[in-house]
């Protein structure tokens, strides 16, 4: 190939690459601003969590705004967020049709579960937030409120609009991207980086760096840090037992040869 070729080549890639980008980028825009015509139903949708602690606790609470534009921001975000959340699965269809002409059928085959499984995770993660973390979270957070028995003046919480969706959206953001480590793993020990020897050996070690990257990732409360620990440390010792069986497979493979 000569140099001619190769620098074709390479604008085809980039413009191949810019087509993938413009595509994901106006879908994105278009969600966002359907999402933006439902963004108070699906404000509320998020702040239910918060509705149904309160209701169990027999409370009257409202979240409030100190700003003149924080609703209307609060809205946007929630628009942005819905519509990346949505977005998602279609940016890695576009990733994955800008890789695949250059990849062999069997390297396809092995990425594909990856690129299923990805959003999957994603959603679990997701999931756990809103419907065990942030209920558990709550309770835990209006277990201080005082009525002013033991203290001067009544403890009472009066939640913000912005505050409330900035927690939950970081919440399930690291949940759900922390949620990949089956595949980071997996990935890595089908290109012989890791094995699971590799893995069970630094078991003691990780469990710290789990513990510790759970307390910088979510709220300093207890909740949220073993609500998102434990997950993990789970996730690591399926990602054992994964990697596992893609070395029998590649030793089964190894053997034919």
């Amino acid at each position: 190939m000569t140099s001619k070729d190769k620098e074709g080549s390479f604008i085809s890639h980039l413009v191949e690459l810019r087509k993938r980008l413009i595509h994901s980028i106006i879908f994105l825009t278009v969600l966002f601003i359907f999402c933006y015509f439902f963004s108070e139903n699906i404000y509320g949708f998020l702040v239910q969590p918060y509705a149904e602690a309160v209701k169990e606790n027999n409370l009257d609470r409202r979240l409030i705004f100190t700003a003149l534009q924080e609703t209307f921001l609060t809205y946007l975000k929630v628009s942005f967020f819905t519509a990346f959340f949505v977005t998602s699965p279609f940016i890695l269809i576009q990733i994955w049709k800008f890789i695949a002409p250059g990849l062999y059928n069997h390297e396809k085959k092995a990425i594909m579960p990856y690129l299923i499984i990805t959003p999957i995770l994603f959603l679990l993660g997701g999931m756990l937030v809103y419907y065990l973390i942030m209920p558990l979270a709550i309770k835990f957070f209006l277990s201080f409120e005082s009525l002013g028995a033991t203290t001067a003046l009544p403890i009472q919480l009066e939640a913000k609009v912005n505050e409330y969706l900035s927690l939950i959206m970081k919440l399930i953001f690291a949940f759900g991207l922390s949620f990949q480590l089956p595949v980071v793993l997996t990935l890595l020990a089908r290109i012989g980086v890791i094995n699971s020897t590799f893995l069970k050996e630094r078991r003691k070690y990780v469990v710290v760096m789990v513990f510790a990257a759970a307390a910088i990732l979510t709220p300093p409360d207890p909740i949220t840090q073993i609500g998102l620990a434990i997950p993990l440390l789970i996730l690591y010792e399926l990602s054992i037992f994964s990697v596992n069986i893609i070395e029998k497979k590649l030793e089964e493979k190894n053997a034919q040869y």
